[in-house]
């Protein structure tokens, strides 16, 4: 399959990225306008990886957003489920200690990391639940999760400007830039089934998480949500 269909069977969403690993970044970055680099900024502050900390980045793809953690001096371990994805990430970045998982079963003792974040990819795991209860088992007490994902404009006019422009702008854009256009038109799509920001806050307490909080970006555009392992 080309486009992995809503209920992303985890096979075909790893088969979609794998064909669109060696032009994500950029197709990211043309795509949003640059904004993914503000927004990863973002991620960097709230997480706030400090010398010495494990942090766990699940969704990492060709791991540049693990980057700024080893910058801070934390031991990062980028994750992803497409291998081609890792390829490239392993191609870029030799040094990094790349891992292949799922997140609904991930390949890691009970109460390793200090921080784990995802930005990007909860919305492709298939069963969300199960990734927010194993993103809790792996982490310490007193530990934290940080997710950034699209989300949904609170601005009613600016939200039916963005969804014409997911539905109708998108795909012609992504047919110029990115190898798999129709991965685009996917990700366009589960924007939209993706659950709203109190929706997603909701499912973190259930998952265990405390001290859930979430933040708004780009109007809405994008969600930083945040919590706590209890100690």
């Amino acid at each position: 399959m080309n486009r992995a269909s809503l209920d992303k069977q985890p096979h075909e969403v790893a088969s979609m990225f794998d064909k669109v690993a060696k032009n994500y970044d950029l197709t990211n970055d043309v795509l949003s306008f640059g904004q993914d680099r503000s927004w990863r900024k973002q991620v960097t502050r709230a997480v706030d990886a400090r010398p010495g900390e494990k942090v766990l980045d699940l969704a990492a793809g060709t791991a540049t957003s693990s980057l700024p953690f080893t910058r801070a001096g934390a031991y990062v371990v980028p994750c992803d489920f497409s291998l081609g994805m890792l390829r490239e990430g392993r191609r870029r970045h030799p040094w990094l200690p790349l891992a292949a998982g799922d997140a609904t079963r991930l390949p890691f003792r009970d109460g390793v990391f200090d921080a784990v974040t995802i930005s990007f990819g909860l919305r492709n795991v298939q069963r969300t639940e199960e990734a927010l209860r194993e993103m809790y088992r792996v982490t310490k007490p007193g530990g934290r999760v940080v997710i950034c994902e699209f989300s949904h404009p609170t601005w009613a006019p600016f939200r039916t400007v963005y969804e014409e422009y997911l539905m109708r702008a998108l795909p012609p854009v992504a047919r110029a830039v990115s190898s798999n256009p129709d991965a685009y038109v996917y990700l366009a799509e589960s924007i939209q089934s993706w659950p709203d920001q109190p929706e997603l806050a909701a499912m973190l307490r259930e998952s265990g998480w405390s001290r859930v909080a979430w933040r708004n970006l780009t109007g809405g555009v994008v969600a930083l949500h945040r919590g706590t392992k209890p100690e």
